[in-house]
């Protein structure tokens, strides 16, 4: 996808094509777990006790997972620059989820995330999860708001018409 330290723009809208991606290295410094900080936390979504337990499990494990990685795969600063604020809130949601603090720096936009993370572990597990929901969360979007064009504005959602041009633009 990107060539280490390269920086490479993608277009939106394509499967893995959803940012603008930039890379620095920095070997003085590790990323940080958030739960591990704050001694664990409640895990969200599981219904029975089992269900927690099992959810619980395997959160360590990829927070397990994560800090042997950090270990051999030095961690490096990855810049994001995502299409909308939709993005941005699912990708800081997933960074979360897996321990990786998303933050920015002074003057930058607000639509631009920057983490620090061993990158193979956060291609494999993170931006591997993201790309997946990501797809889904647009086109969930897409869905919704034909359908709401179409039932509270007007029945017909085709796009504009493509005229000649008149002959005094060309």
């Amino acid at each position: 996808m990107c060539v280490d330290g390269a920086f490479l723009r993608l277009t939106p809208g394509l499967p893995d094509g959803l940012l603008a991606f930039e890379e620095r290295w920095h070997a003085d410094r590790r990323p940080t777990s958030r739960a591990a900080e704050e001694g664990g936390g409640a895990v969200f979504g599981a219904a029975t006790a089992g269900e927690r337990d099992a959810a619980e499990a395997a959160a360590q494990r990829l927070k397990a997972k994560l800090e042997e990685v950090s270990l051999r795969d030095l961690p490096i600063e990855m810049k994001f620059s995502l299409p909308d604020q939709w993005s941005v809130r699912l990708f800081i949601a997933l960074c979360r989820r897996y321990g990786i603090r998303p933050f920015r720096y002074p003057r930058q936009r607000s639509t631009t995330i920057m983490v620090r993370a061993p990158r193979r572990f956060f291609d494999t597990v993170v931006w591997r999860q993201f790309s997946d929901v990501h797809t889904d969360l647009w086109l969930y979007f897409e869905q919704t708001t034909e359908r709401l064009i179409r039932e509270a504005i007007h029945a017909d959602t085709a796009d504009a018409e493509t005229k000649a041009e008149p002959a005094s633009l060309r």
